[in-house]
């Protein structure tokens, strides 16, 4: 167990080192900026959506290294996929990192399995969940901003 929860530390030590699909979308059509006020961890994430599916997905921020490789880790898995594929893996990560029961019919969560044991530190949730609130937000078209308190 040891030698897996060091490797699930330098995947998410790497992400959040070297992030991926960092940076501004000027093609994007759908834009949500994401807080959490009581860390301080930001992301806005940027969307490409075309024809139902994810085309493009961005992301800028700041924040601890949980909430920055989970931004990087989440437009790598969500890129390419349709929205009603990308809602089912929202609701399947956050199953994930808050320890609820997920269906036998889940998705593979591939990479995204790194996070399996942020449920056992409650604060550090919202970290892992906050690009993933806003990127549904994005994903939704609904509003332009959500807070850390969306991401229970």
């Amino acid at each position: 167990m040891t030698d897996l929860r060091e490797l699930y530390q330098e995947v998410i030590l790497d992400h959040s080192k070297r992030p991926r699909n960092f940076g501004e979308l000027p093609e994007a059509n759908r834009r949500v900026d994401g807080q959490n006020p009581l860390c301080g961890d930001q992301t806005t994430i940027y969307l490409k959506i075309a024809d139902g599916v994810v085309q493009d997905a961005h992301f800028v921020g700041a924040g601890c290294s949980i909430s920055m490789a989970s931004a990087s880790m989440m437009t790598e898995a969500v890129k390419g996929k349709t929205v009603a594929e990308a809602e089912a893996l929202f609701h399947h990560f956050h199953a994930l990192i808050t320890g609820e029961e997920r269906d036998d019919d889940a998705p593979d969560l591939g990479k995204l399995a790194v996070f399996s044991g942020v449920c056992e530190y409650p604060v550090r949730v919202k970290c892992a969940a906050l690009a993933w609130h806003t990127f549904k937000a994005a994903l939704e078209g609904h509003g332009e901003h959500v807070t850390a308190e969306e991401s229970k």
